[in-house]
């Protein structure tokens, strides 16, 4: 989007067309430091035709000669020549930071409007409460791309808004989207906290009971894809537990949103799975909790749009949904 610079403007009542204030004093203080009117006119960029015509349209709507040519010696200022440059210069110098001031709040405002009319683009790590909402939006544009992704996609400028999560309710837990979190240039709500676990069959038939079961041999697991918040907190358990991802059957099996995992357990295609237990429910799966985390959603703090507000409203009803609660970690 272009950026507006406001300057000050002026004119002379029996000049033909309004000149632009910044542009007299520059061709004044050209001539008091160059002392010759074509290397002014050079200084200025302006040919010397075009800076004569300026010099002469102003001292004809003034009716007062504003530069003394004497061969031999270039050019000089007048005392009516000098007495402008001084008043003018000393103008443009008091309205200089309000014009500056205005023309950063003109950018804004501007670049406000454009966010009325243009949809929200938001990159998520998946959630299906999130998503759910989501989808009734019009005004919203979003892209399913992990935590990971959508983090990176609010720094470069390619989202306006992220949500991610990273398996705690600790902001000191946040690794690499402290970059977010703790930096003044973004707004960070912490939308919700939402238990996360193990999704297996009706009845547990595999009794897994935690991380380490997961090594058993002949067990199928489903991972989510890499970046996702929900594969780093998986990876973090996995170190917790002394275990890699090449200790446990299927770790290599991806998957990129929590309905697919769960998806896959209630066909029978995999045994286990990690994910939030909304969608253990939605299966009528069984659920083995492993803990809870915040999911957040951050924009830059000079950013503004209707559809944020709407977001954050809808999801500030979490009193009686399976499996989400209020945050804990604030805003």
């Amino acid at each position: 989007m272009p950026h507006f610079t406001l300057s000050l403007s002026g004119s002379v009542e029996k000049l033909p067309e309004r000149v632009a204030l910044d542009d007299v004093v520059a061709l004044l203080d050209g001539i008091v430091q160059e002392r010759t009117f074509q290397a002014a006119a050079a200084r200025l960029g302006l040919s010397y035709r075009a800076a004569w015509r300026l010099l002469s349209q102003i001292e004809e709507g003034l009716c007062q000669p504003l530069v003394l040519r004497t061969k031999g010696h270039g050019s000089a200022l007048t005392a009516y020549g000098e007495a402008l440059r001084a008043r003018l210069t000393q103008t443009i110098d008091h309205f200089s930071p309000l014009l500056a001031k205005e023309s950063a709040e003109l950018d804004h405002d501007l670049s406000m409007a454009v966010a009325q009319i243009s949809p929200l683009r938001i990159a998520m790590s998946h959630d299906p409460w999130l998503a759910e909402i989501l989808s009734t939006m019009r005004d919203v544009d979003r892209l399913v791309a992990g935590s990971t992704l959508a983090a990176r996609s609010l720094l470069d400028g390619t989202a306006d808004a992220a949500g991610f999560h990273f398996g705690s309710t600790d902001r000191s837990e946040a690794g690499e989207f402290a970059a977010i979190l703790q930096s003044p240039e973004f707004q960070v709500r912490a939308l919700f906290d939402r238990g996360q676990g193990l999704l297996v069959a009706t009845g547990n038939p595999q009794k897994v009971r935690s991380i380490p079961d997961l090594a058993r041999k002949g067990l199928r697991f489903v991972n989510r894809q890499r970046g996702s918040g929900t594969r780093l907190w998986f990876d973090q358990l996995l170190e917790k537990a002394g275990l890699t991802g090449s200790d446990i059957p299927g770790y290599e099996n991806e998957e990129f949103t929590h309905q697919a995992v769960g998806a896959l357990v209630a066909s029978g295609e995999a045994d286990v799975g990690m994910g939030v237990r909304s969608v253990a429910e939605r299966f009528g799966l069984g659920f083995v909790p492993i803990g809870r985390e915040t999911y957040f959603l951050a924009w830059r703090t000079d950013f503004a749009h209707p559809a944020l507000d709407t977001i954050v409203t809808a999801v500030g009803l979490t009193d009686g949904r399976p499996g989400y609660f209020r945050p804990t970690s604030g805003d």
